[in-house]
């Protein structure tokens, strides 16, 4: 299916992007299946679009839902457009991270409002191809405000504790960071590290759709944290993210009661 002939639900009220260890939105009902293919190709995934809360949410696993696609692999374009295809206008993007500094730590959900992008080789924008036009999009703010405090607003009405603020450094994966690569970052203002807030926050805005960034701090970034020498298990990754996302839930219902 392409993006001229996919579906276009017109009362899409919010897509969803999940990250590692989010690979479908449980609550999702009535949900109806696509599998989108784009003029940038194929997404990561099917897009999964159902009821959550009494409202249309369109959810797409960012690594495929068998986590089968590394972050220098992802399709970044594909996934966008296949959303705003289906008519999704604001996506909220939900990556599982490292904290760096002491606002951050495991289990931590956080809003940033920053990012520094320290990913090469990955194509980074729709003027990628000869002829298409060149777009200077304006980045100062990567995460649309006005959605930023939409999500704040809900986190509180629900009672879920969100950090507000903080800067995401994207660095380029699949392998974790050097104790070296995670002290550069804090240098830099980095509060968090992740693999796939670049290009995505970037496509999102030359595609003109809102976008924001929910991170769930899954452990502490090499050397950081009250003991550096902390040994982290795939367990303890595992048991943060499940924890943090205990929220995901009402703060969602909350956004989209919101409007």
């Amino acid at each position: 299916m392409s993006i001229e002939s996919a579906p276009h639900e017109q009362d899409i009220a919010l897509a969803i992007i999940g990250g590692t260890g989010l690979y479908k939105l449980a609550d999702l009902q009535d949900v109806v299946t696509h599998q989108p293919v784009t003029s940038y190709g194929v997404p990561s995934g099917p897009v999964r679009i159902g009821t959550f809360a009494n409202r249309r949410v369109a959810f797409l696993a960012r690594h495929g839902e068998g986590h089968s696609v590394p972050p220098h692999k992802v399709n970044y374009r594909a996934n966008l457009a296949a959303l705003k295809a289906i008519g999704a206008t604001r996506v909220l993007a939900l990556n599982t991270v490292g904290g760096i500094t002491e606002s951050f730590g495991p289990r931590v959900l956080a809003c940033p409002d920053q990012l520094i992008d320290y990913t090469w080789g990955r194509i980074s924008t729709l003027c990628e191809e000869p002829g298409t036009e060149v777009l200077h999009v304006d980045f100062g703010d990567p995460y649309t405000p006005c959605f930023r405090g939409e999500i704040l607003a809900a986190a509180a009405r629900a009672n879920v504790a969100v950090v507000d603020g903080g800067c995401y450094g994207a660095t380029q994966g699949p392998r974790l960071e050097t104790r070296a690569e995670i002290a550069r970052m804090r240098r830099d203002g980095c509060d968090l590290v992740g693999m796939t807030g670049m290009p995505e926050a970037g496509l999102a805005r030359e595609l003109g759709l809102d976008y924001a960034c929910l991170a769930i701090v899954a452990n502490w970034a090499a050397g950081a944290g009250p003991d550096p020498d902390e040994q982290i298990t795939l367990q303890d990754v595992l048991a943060n993210v499940e924890a943090a996302s205990a929220g995901l839930g009402p703060l969602l219902s909350s956004l989209l009661a919101a409007g």
